[in-house]
């Protein structure tokens, strides 16, 4: 059924594998049923039946299978009679694999990696322009069962989606409202996405068999017409209202990985299953990132009440000891030492709860550092980059406090590593990789990055300051007469030297070299 319009490969066969290679785990293979029955005593593999699955544009079910590799697995096929089968050079195996996938439709992969799924939508045609930051409508989900009793679950599912999405700090989404208006209608994902103006759209569905209950749930980009992520749960239907706050969470989790903070948001979920208690973290940490006094003390709250909702995890617990840090940092604290001892305790307790998670060493390192403990510092922020190579914020956080203790080389190579991890980097990462840029000389890019932050944090003062300090360097003096005068406007108390206090060299050369690009900028000593 493979149909060829120029470049194109088309088809149903075409869109079942599409489906397929979203169900299928990263290095692993799922079949439609047409290719097992084609497979199922030619391969030396063994399968799982994964039952039947309701594929976008395709009227009937299509059975799916998931490919068992392994030598324990050959000839199995879970929940059925084992087939014979004659043994195969592995080769042989993979080779038969990969060719039944491609007819299958995998071609389309194969031929045209770039190739969209379906029309993508129109940046001229959007109703309102995009945000500027990733932009999400939660569409009805559809109740494929012929019990109309799930209308009810369905709409919870919608509503507590919308609702835990809206909560997550760096999403702009729809208000459900808006969304419902499509509910029941026919309606292309481009349609959806310029008539709302949002980039990303999330659809789902619900299917009741029996006592069986399969929901699906999918991100798709609009803009690349392609599907990002799905993902579908299996469950008894008396399991229903327990498992609406884990396919919320797991849907949150997965939202949180593919637009905002790549895969630290999957490891900072294992601590908990706790939806309330996610949900106050993630709050919290949006408070956090405003990196204002209020917003500390918003956010230590708020991770206070996490930990109450469950007090096993680390994360609320490594949260709170960073609010202490930077209470200590900014000079908010009436008693430094003490909040600096405080927020140790903390960090050590987070470590405790979760040794194998990364945040805990990184608040623990920021306040060994801000003790005077350099070595021992680094040594705890390096530790959480191992456990968590990955993670956007463990690696990014080593690259700013390597800046301050003279490593700019190794930390420009660092946030380089860290910005490529996050498909949306926080304004403060932003900001300290244009701080390293300038370090290193590379004064230009410095600039640039700079106003990316800005553009991300525009209320911050010492953004536009150090932007003037690196104008006056790139001798473009006009430019840093703007800046300055912007982050005056912003903080008409500003100081060249209340600002070192927070963001200090080891060096004592590099913060007069500093000062004095500052203050030819404008600003006042």
């Amino acid at each position: 059924d493979i149909v060829v319009e120029g470049d194109d490969i088309l088809g149903d066969g075409v869109n079942i594998a599409a489906r397929l290679e979203e169900m299928a785990e990263p290095g692993g293979l799922c079949i439609s049923g047409t290719a097992y029955d084609h497979l199922k005593q030619k391969v030396n593999v063994g399968y799982e039946e994964l039952g039947e699955v309701r594929v976008k544009n395709i009227e009937a079910p299509v059975r799916v299978y998931r490919v068992l590799l392994g030598p324990e697995a050959v000839g199995s096929v879970i929940g059925k009679k084992r087939p014979s089968s004659t043994p195969r050079p592995l080769g042989r195996v993979a080779a038969v694999v990969l060719i039944s996938v491609l007819v299958a439709g995998g071609a389309l992969w194969w031929f045209k990696p770039w190739a969209p799924e379906f029309e993508p939508a129109s940046l001229e045609r959007m109703a309102y322009p995009l945000p500027d930051k990733p932009s999400v409508a939660v569409l009805p989900f559809d109740n494929f069962s012929d019990d109309p009793r799930m209308d009810f679950f369905v709409s919870g599912l919608t509503e507590g989606l919308t609702t835990a999405l809206s909560k997550i700090p760096g999403l702009f989404v729809i208000a459900r409202n808006s969304a419902a208006s499509y509910k029941g209608k026919s309606f292309k994902i481009n349609q959806v996405a310029e008539e709302l103006g949002v980039q990303y759209v999330l659809e789902g569905s619900v299917q009741k068999e029996g006592e069986k209950l399969r929901i699906t749930a999918q991100l798709v980009d609009a803009l690349s017409g392609r599907h990002l992520w799905a993902d579908r749960f299996d469950r008894q239907v008396s399991d229903v209202f327990a498992l609406q706050d884990e396919i919320v969470l797991r849907v949150l989790v997965e939202m949180r990985v593919k637009l905002t903070e790549g895969d630290r948001a999957r490891a900072l979920s294992r601590d908990t299953n706790n939806l309330e208690s996610w949900l106050l973290s993630a709050e919290g940490y949006g408070e956090f990132l405003k990196f204002t006094q209020k917003g500390n003390l918003r956010a230590r709250e708020l991770w206070q009440a996490a930990l109450e909702a469950d007090l096993n995890r680390s994360e609320p617990l490594a949260g709170m000891a960073f609010t202490h840090w930077y209470e200590a940092r900014r000079g908010w604290s009436a008693d430094r030492e003490a909040s600096i001892r405080l927020g140790i305790e903390l960090a050590e307790q987070a470590i405790e709860n979760g040794p194998t998670l990364p945040l805990g060493y990184q608040a623990l390192g920021s306040l060994y550092l801000m003790r005077g403990d350099v070595e021992q510092g680094i040594a705890l922020r390096r530790k959480a980059v191992e456990l968590a190579p990955n993670d956007f914020s463990a690696v990014g956080g080593l690259a700013a406090r390597l800046i301050n203790i003279g490593q700019e080389q190794e930390a420009v190579e660092l946030f380089e590593r860290a910005i490529r991890l996050s498909p949306n980097p926080p304004s403060w990462m932003l900001f300290s990789y244009g701080l390293g840029l300038h370090l290193v000389g590379r004064k230009e890019d410095a600039a640039e990055w700079l106003k990316k932050a800005i553009g991300r944090s525009p209320k911050r003062a010492d953004i536009h300051a150090r932007l003037a300090a690196v104008y006056v360097d790139l001798d473009r003096i006009s430019e840093a007469k703007v800046a300055a005068d912007e982050a005056l406007r912003l903080n008409p108390s500003f100081s060249v030297i209340t600002h070192q206090k927070i963001f200090q060299f080891q060096d004592p050369t590099r913060n007069a070299w500093l000062k004095d690009l500052m203050v030819r900028a404008g600003l006042p000593e």
